[in-house]
């Protein structure tokens, strides 16, 4: 296919009904909009994404997603990642895109511009994939497990996640380990270039994504390079009932700053 067809970016939101801690998560409104939708419009302000596509298994999200206009592609029910979801949507996309961004369909505030940084990421043609990563400023974060943390080459390309505390402080201090080298937790959205995607989704896991639970693992043992990008924004990711609470007032807020 030649280059002229070759559109630069697609952002895809997989989005599911049947989530264990949150069912009909998607649908969930905070001051009278779905998630869905809020993160949808904040989507649109990406000046790097030329189209936009909700990945779903459920039809009554599909049926949501038509009253703001946004295009759909229904998934197989059984995809065990947000992953393959979007891999699918994207073979059943008619036109193709250099770079797919994987928007992750719980984040209502999800900054515009760091989809972008993502995609800018791509100007390079050594880079398969990239990620953001935030500086880490407290030992709360560096020693809680649930924080994945990252570890870069200079030019920014990962090392290796974990969710233990990486580096690792010679004498143990972890207030140390913060002061003394930049450490970085994983934000969790991806972007991939297009045949990149579809490689990923065929690999078995491995024994470092399975010993982490962590899913980059599997792509970093493979060979792919994944490159980060800083980021100084860190929103607000709905995982439960007292995330969406948390939501509501920081929209709230916002709406009396």
């Amino acid at each position: 296919m030649s280059a002229e067809n070759v559109l630069p970016a697609i952002a895809v939101i997989p989005a599911r009904y049947a989530s264990s801690r949150f069912p009909g998560k998607p649908l969930a409104l905070i001051h009278g909009k779905t998630m869905l939708q809020r993160v949808y419009e904040q989507v649109t302000k990406a000046t790097s994404v030329h189209h936009i596509i909700i990945a779903t298994d459920d039809q009554r999200i599909a049926d949501h997603a038509a009253t703001f206009n946004a295009t759909v592609v229904m998934t197989d029910p059984h995809h065990s990642s947000g992953t393959d979801r979007i891999a699918e949507a994207m073979r059943r996309e008619e036109k193709q895109y250099k770079v797919v961004v994987n928007v992750q369909g719980d984040e209502p505030f999800i900054d515009p511009a760091q989809i972008n940084d993502l995609v800018h990421c791509f100007t390079d043609e050594g880079i398969a994939i990239a990620t953001l990563v935030k500086r880490i400023d407290n030992t709360a974060e560096f020693n809680d497990p649930n924080v994945v943390k990252a570890v870069l080459t200079q030019s920014g390309r990962a090392l290796y996640f974990s969710r233990s505390t990486i580096p690792y402080h010679r004498g143990g201090n972890s207030e140390k380990a913060i002061i003394e080298h930049p450490v970085y937790k994983h934000i969790g959205m991806y972007a991939y270039r297009s045949e990149t995607l579809q490689q990923i989704t065929r690999l078995q896991p491995s024994s470092l994504e399975i010993t982490e639970s962590l899913e980059q693992l599997r792509w970093l043992q493979n060979g792919y390079v994944i490159q980060t990008k800083e980021t100084f924004t860190e929103t607000i990711a709905v995982d439960t009932l007292a995330d969406l609470h948390k939501a509501e007032a920081h929209l709230l807020n916002q709406k009396h700053t």
